[in-house]
């Protein structure tokens, strides 16, 4: 991994002194690096294209250049602002775009949500006509990089690409950080709920630890997959996969266990309940305020009021989060059978209960076994 104060001092010599984006794992020591010393100029977006916008912000305030951070998955979120708000042709705004490379050729073979994305990273890039270069686990070569990439930057007024392969600004592990704000852990939160919901329950999960640990917890009690819907990529839109299944199957109770900062990624698939009659729907936000699966990096989970949010939208709520096991059964009981769509904010403590490896599965079977399931009394 490259010498993260020494990115840093290479970022800030070359004018490079304000960040926003969304944490990645493959960018770890990057964003937590940032987290600790740059304060009020680390901005960790809702999602990739805010963070992009809040640079331009930033660039149009101070002409000096930002650099937005990112996993590779996110590069789609970005698309719109940088082809339609930084562009040269429209307001010719540079900026360095730091992306995690996940995908990259056979890296992950047990990962497919990651193979297309990896395929294209470099491709998406250059579709929109911005030129990039893929870093190496070397300083010097990082130095003369970014000296280039500034340069461009400041003579096109336009954005250049820093693509980061495995190892070059993350360490091998990622620490397991814990805390003790709240009682639950994600995976007891979910147990409870595998216990005070229908067998026959369909489950969407969140990209991330949620996915995991509903994985080994069907496994760990002798259950069936067959419900279950793993949304090991796509971050932020299990909810709305959720919502798609339980307008379809109105005899079947669907739950979301969604994550805070899945959630806060695309808020507003929540309004598109005020629509709809989903009585069967269950929206379950595991809050535990970190990017967790990405390196704990806070989100806004724990300073925003999710049920207020979720009453707005329309969701029958029990007025307030839940803290604990107690808790959460009672909020389970009373919004079943409310009549309308119903939403939990759940709060939990940070960190895993007990260490899992890497799910490895046959996604394809996966999804057509619940698609059998749902489709077998039609």
């Amino acid at each position: 991994m490259l010498d993260q104060e020494k990115v840093f001092k290479t970022l800030a010599s070359n004018g490079v002194l304000f960040f926003a984006g969304v944490p990645d794992s493959y960018l770890n020591g990057f964003c937590n690096y940032a987290l600790k010393n740059c304060g009020s100029r680390n901005i960790i977006a809702a999602n990739e294209g805010n963070a992009v916008a809040i640079a331009a912000g930033h660039y149009f305030a101070t002409r000096e250049i930002p650099l937005v951070y990112m996993q590779n998955s996110g590069e789609g979120n970005t698309v719109n602002p940088l082809a339609s708000l930084v562009d040269g042709s429209v307001y010719a705004v540079p900026m360095l775009l730091l992306i995690g490379w996940r995908g990259q050729g056979d890296t992950e073979p047990n990962h497919p949500q990651h193979k297309l994305q990896g395929e294209i990273t470099a491709k998406l890039l250059e579709i929109m006509h911005i030129p990039y270069a893929v870093l190496e686990d070397s300083d010097e070569k990082f130095e003369s990089t970014v000296e280039n990439a500034v340069k461009y930057c400041r003579e096109n007024r336009r954005p250049y690409g820093l693509i980061a392969p495995k190892g070059v600004m993350a360490a091998a592990d990622k620490p397991n950080n814990t805390d003790d704000t709240y009682p639950m852990s994600r995976e007891e939160a979910i147990e409870l709920i595998l216990d005070n919901m229908p067998d026959d329950t369909v489950y969407s999960a969140t990209t991330g630890r949620a996915t995991r640990e509903l994985f080994f917890l069907r496994e760990k009690r002798g259950e069936s997959k067959s419900h279950d819907f793993l949304n090991v990529g796509s971050m932020g839109h299990a909810s709305s996969v959720a919502m798609g299944i339980a307008l379809e199957r109105p005899d079947r109770r669907v739950v979301a266990l969604d994550g805070d900062s899945a959630a806060i990624m695309h808020l507003g698939a929540m309004t598109t309940v005020s629509k709809l009659d989903l009585p069967n729907f269950l929206h379950i936000v595991l809050n535990n305020g970190a990017h967790e699966s990405v390196g704990g990096q806070p989100s806004a989970g724990h300073l925003i009021d999710f049920t207020a949010i979720a009453e707005a939208c329309g969701y029958k709520t029990v007025g307030r989060p839940v803290t604990t096991p107690e808790e959460l059964t009672d909020a389970i009981k009373r919004l079943s059978g409310c009549g309308k769509a119903a939403f939990i904010d759940c709060r939990i403590h940070k960190g895993l209960s007990r260490k899992l490896p890497p799910i490895v599965f046959d996604h394809r079977k996966a999804i057509d076994d619940l698609i059998d399931d749902l489709n077998k009394d039609q």
